[in-house]
């Protein structure tokens, strides 16, 4: 059975996706610590991050520092966090989002109910600066 990320990457659910290329995607989360906050996904469904390849985590890793240069731009943030939590979904995922203490690493934190227009307007910023950071994977919409 595919996983949630599946059906987005599949395009079954909807994504707000900051990211596409043959070995990952990155979308907003549903539930974000802060504007911005994404998830970087490999294509293929792999549940935990231990079981995947040395050059899969590299490439999911440097994905994650061209998005958290983007987030930090474009948000205003001191540092990008990052975190590999693996509960929510059995399929790799890696969280990163503007971060400016420690406190925002709190999932208990996450906004279960953001606004659709603030979501829209935080990925289109988002995307922007990738494509600012010269970055073709940056999908239109």
């Amino acid at each position: 059975m595919s996983t949630l990320f599946t059906k987005i990457i599949d395009g079954e659910i909807p994504g707000r996706f900051v990211w596409k290329d043959e070995l990952c995607v990155a979308f907003l989360t549903i539930g974000p610590l802060a504007q911005g906050h994404t998830l970087v996904v490999p294509r293929v469904e792999i549940d935990e991050f231990t079981d995947a390849s040395d050059e899969l985590m590299t490439h999911l890793m440097q994905v994650v520092g061209k998005i958290g240069r983007a987030q930090k731009r474009a948000f205003g943030s001191a540092r990008a966090g990052v975190m590999i939590a693996g509960f929510e979904v059995p399929h790799l995922h890696v969280h990163v989002w503007p971060s400016n203490s420690l406190s925002d690493f709190d999932l208990s934190r996450v906004d279960e109910n953001p606004d659709p227009a603030t979501m829209d307007a935080s990925a289109q910023t988002l995307r922007a600066a990738l494509r600012e950071d010269g970055h073709p994977e940056v999908p239109a919409e």
